[in-house]
């Protein structure tokens, strides 16, 4: 393949390993619990994503501002209703999921053993720092990464300044990851590479219009594996 590519950023959440499925598992326990001030779960669901799109500049992502999300939320459509047992409850589910398994997705470690032979790989995520750190340390990934980059967002001038302080050009990067919003189409608009690997579940916040991406520095692929497939044919040098 075309060396142009030094270095391959990759996701976390849901690129990695399992976490928007711990998320929904939670928001439908919350909906149970809050079921007797509003009635379908599709209205509490949507009640909460508009307290989390509301919090998003004050709180970012992770855990931490979903749960304060969640008590904000319950408090809301209840008119303050709620008792305090029901927001003891929704504390323990935001602490609950910060004690989730670390569940790797298929081919992970294999696809990173291979390809940390020949690149730098680093990873690029969102979220909580010392949750994404303890889900990092748990996953025994580390070893693969050159650098950790844990961010409050993933903006462009974000992506910019990541590779300001890796010292490449974008054409040189490439990202992977599951949000359309977050590691593709910024990493494109600055002139990198980028390969979207869908999960099965995504939050609405990050999903976007895919049939506006295209070109040669884009692939959509089913699975991990086929990262390494991807590089070694020559995505960098068909750009």
């Amino acid at each position: 393949m075309g060396r142009e590519i030094e270095v391959i950023g990759f996701d976390a959440d849901d690129t990695l390993w399992i976490n928007e499925t711990y998320y929904l598992e939670t928001e439908q326990e919350f909906c149970r619990l809050l079921a007797e001030y509003r009635g379908s779960s599709e209205e509490i669901s949507a009640e909460l994503f508009k307290t989390e799109t509301a919090n998003m500049e004050l709180y970012g992502y992770g855990i931490k501002a979903f749960t304060l999300s969640l008590v904000e939320t319950a408090l809301r459509i209840s008119n303050n209703r709620v008792s305090q047992a029901t927001i003891e409850k929704i504390i323990r589910l935001g602490k609950a999921q910060l004690s989730k398994p670390l569940v790797l997705l298929d081919d992970v470690e294999q696809v990173l053993s291979r390809l940390s032979r020949s690149f730098r790989l680093i990873v690029v995520t969102k979220g909580d720092l010392l949750d994404q750190e303890r889900k990092l340390r748990k996953s025994d990934l580390e070893s693969f990464f050159h650098h950790i980059e844990i961010m409050s967002d993933k903006k462009e001038s974000d992506y910019r300044k990541l590779l300001r302080h890796l010292d490449i050009e974008p054409r040189q990067f490439m990202m992977v990851g599951n949000s359309l919003r977050s590691d593709i189409i910024p990493v494109l608009g600055i002139g990198g590479y980028a390969v979207y690997v869908p999960f099965h579940t995504t939050w609405e916040h990050e999903t976007a219009d895919e049939s506006s991406i295209s070109g040669p520095r884009y692939r959509k692929i089913s699975r991990i594996s086929q990262v390494a497939e991807i590089v070694e044919c020559g995505l960098a040098a068909s750009g």
